[in-house]
């Protein structure tokens, strides 16, 4: 009997009517699976925040000044910001990394000094990054799985803060997916109808003057990513090497996901999909990648707060499996 129908057999003989656990089952069916075993765990779960700046920011595509992200970075340090709480709330260790941010920040600080360059080159004029920037991002976010991993960590989140992001995650959607930007493009940080119509003129722009046609995830990451993208793109792949699982916060994460999926295609099986965001750009990714996210709670914060709060859920998964009696052992009747 294989792994598969052995964990489907524990399920079933579980006290409850078959499948009455609904998503839950297939959620522990999948942690079963990657961990190769019939009693999963949850060991030392960390969540990782990405900061990192996009030159694109330049033209006025967001809602919100440039500033904001490293002033976000400082939030996340003082512990005031909403996955603070979050991973307080769910005893989540939480690490903030410096991927590219537009500051300098002292060297006391309890925080991952991996800055890239001061921000991203503005991806309307020339590439985001050269390739050598592309590499040392993809290391940086290497590095820090091995680190946690080396914790005895063996279940991460991925979440991000970038003024401008969701204009990178919208073209490199568009391209990877050879889709029409106007399907990935949404109202970010809190535009109006006519900014986000300016929005993706510019990033249609942006397209038109590089043409990429069929290049590789890599090359679009280049020319159209962001450090703290990339740096999450280099988490998930060496994540996947060490069979962790991985939660998927929204649409950036969702766009990081992508990208790594797209390089190596077994990153699947180790990605829990949170939850789905109110940005459009999300909710079209999740539908070509034909994933159903654990939650709906019309997000769209990023930060690594829909690992957070969908957390609790994939505990319950693990815990059922693992602690729920059989029929046998609680002297109680099964289906005929």
């Amino acid at each position: 009997m294989d792994l598969r129908t052995q964990i489907q057999e524990k399920i079933n003989q579980k006290t409850k009517p078959l499948g009455a656990l609904g998503k839950l089952e297939a959620l522990a069916t999948q942690i079963c699976l990657l961990q190769e075993t019939l009693s999963p765990s949850l060991q030392n779960p960390h969540i990782v925040v990405f900061a990192a700046d996009h030159g694109i920011a330049e033209e006025g595509v967001s809602a919100y000044p440039q500033e904001v992200t490293y002033q976000m970075v400082y939030n996340f340090l003082r512990g005031g910001a909403a996955i603070n709480v979050f991973a307080k709330q769910h005893q989540i260790q939480l690490e903030i990394v410096d991927a590219g941010v537009k500051h300098t920040f002292p060297e006391n600080l309890l925080l991952w000094q991996h800055k890239i360059d001061f921000g991203t080159k503005n991806f309307l004029n020339s590439p985001a990054m050269t390739e050598a920037q592309l590499q040392k991002s993809l290391d940086y976010g290497k590095k820090i799985i091995q680190h946690i991993r080396s914790r005895n960590c063996n279940i991460v989140g991925l979440g991000e803060m970038g003024i401008g992001n969701t204009s990178s995650a919208s073209v490199l959607i568009s391209l990877l997916l050879n889709i029409p930007i106007e399907l990935c493009v949404g109202a970010g940080t809190g535009l109006n109808s006519q900014q986000i119509e300016y929005k993706t003129n510019v990033l249609r722009k942006a397209i038109e003057t590089h043409k990429l046609p069929e290049s590789s995830p890599y090359t679009i990451l280049q020319y159209f990513g962001g450090y703290e993208i990339t740096q999450m793109v280099g988490a998930m792949l060496e994540a996947q090497k060490e069979k962790m699982l991985v939660l998927i916060d929204g649409f950036i994460a969702s766009t990081a996901f992508l990208v790594a999926y797209q390089i190596e295609p077994k990153m699947i099986a180790n990605a829990i999909f949170c939850h789905k965001s109110a940005e459009q750009g999300h909710q079209t990714l999740l539908e070509r990648l034909g994933v159903e996210p654990l939650l709906d709670l019309q997000m769209r914060l990023g930060e690594g707060t829909g690992c957070a709060v969908a957390y609790p859920i994939v505990v319950s998964a693990v815990e059922f499996i693992n602690k729920m009696v059989s029929f046998a052992d609680a002297k109680v009747s099964s289906k005929s």
